[in-house]
């Protein structure tokens, strides 16, 4: 039993060295792709919002300030409900951690502005989710109707869509379970306990999850089912991290699949939350 004991925790120790070795390189890499106006952009192309937003919430997971990058995203415009909510996470990790001086009473108000009477926050059940987030970020509550809204939206097969009446998918499932855990319902509640079956079963033999059956894995959903279970108070179990460690490349980024390589910035930015083994919102 000693022994068993013993090797456990060394592969235990192993793995947590590659983690921390992973995080360092991947944000060295995400940080290379800073612009001097302090927006991300993938590489050869110009920096955007979004992308910095998600960069800002990767580097933020890992540990680190990149306040700069605040500077280049609060004045820029919000074209949806879920640019807008991106957004108000992103400042909000800077504002709580960095010592980063933003007024985000405004952006919040209009956030409050897109609720309809449903309780549907924006246009669809994602922005829903999103904006769930985004209010709790900065301490508002979510908003009972919002809430029974979101678990209303959840399919017969466990999951959430994009939009009402639409597919389950991995991405928007995890979404929607760290907004619940978020907005106060239990971690081994009713819709909770549903969306985590419904995750469990896009898991491949590889570790790694889908965006849908048959798709194939990838990181992107992968990250993203990390981050809900721990929410949820699952263990992600090592494959999945094994999964992540086999798609991250020489130079720090992450493959978005075995087959593909493409918005490397984007996607190391979201690896990073789950190699950090911090759901959303950034606490």
């Amino acid at each position: 039993m000693g022994l068993k004991l013993a090797a456990v925790t060394l592969v235990a120790l192993a793995l947590a060295g590659v983690a921390s070795a992973g995080i360092d390189s991947a944000s060295r890499y995400v940080y290379s792709h800073r612009k001097a106006s302090g927006g991300f952009a993938e590489p050869g192309r110009s920096a955007t919002p979004g992308l910095t937003a998600w960069a800002i919430l990767g580097l933020r997971a890992a540990g680190h300030c990149p306040a700069r990058s605040g500077d280049y995203l609060r004045g820029k415009p919000y074209p949806t409900a879920t640019d807008l909510e991106l957004r108000i996470l992103a400042l909000d990790a800077l504002r709580d951690h960095c010592a980063f001086q933003v007024d985000l009473s405004g952006q919040v108000r209009q956030l409050q502005g897109l609720r309809r009477d449903s309780g549907r926050i924006g246009r669809t059940v994602n922005s829903t989710i999103w904006g769930i987030l985004a209010l709790r970020a900065t301490g508002r509550h979510a908003g009972r109707r919002t809430v029974r809204y979101l678990v209303r939206r959840q399919r017969p097969s466990g999951g959430w869509p994009w939009y009402p009446g639409g597919k389950a998918d991995s991405n928007d499932t995890a979404a929607a379970i760290q907004a619940l855990r978020s907005a106060g319902r239990p971690a081994h509640g009713r819709a909770v306990n549903r969306g985590v079956r419904y995750l469990r079963r896009l898991q491949t033999n590889g570790g790694g999850f889908e965006l849908n059956r048959g798709r194939g894995a990838d990181v992107q959903s992968t990250a993203w089912a990390i981050q809900a279970l721990i929410a949820a108070k699952r263990h992600p179990g090592h494959a999945a991290f094994r999964y992540l460690h086999r798609m991250q490349r020489s130079n720090g980024s992450f493959r978005y699949s075995a087959r593909y390589v493409t918005t490397p910035v984007w996607v190391t930015s979201q690896a990073l939350g789950a190699l950090a083994r911090k759901p959303f919102p950034l606490k």
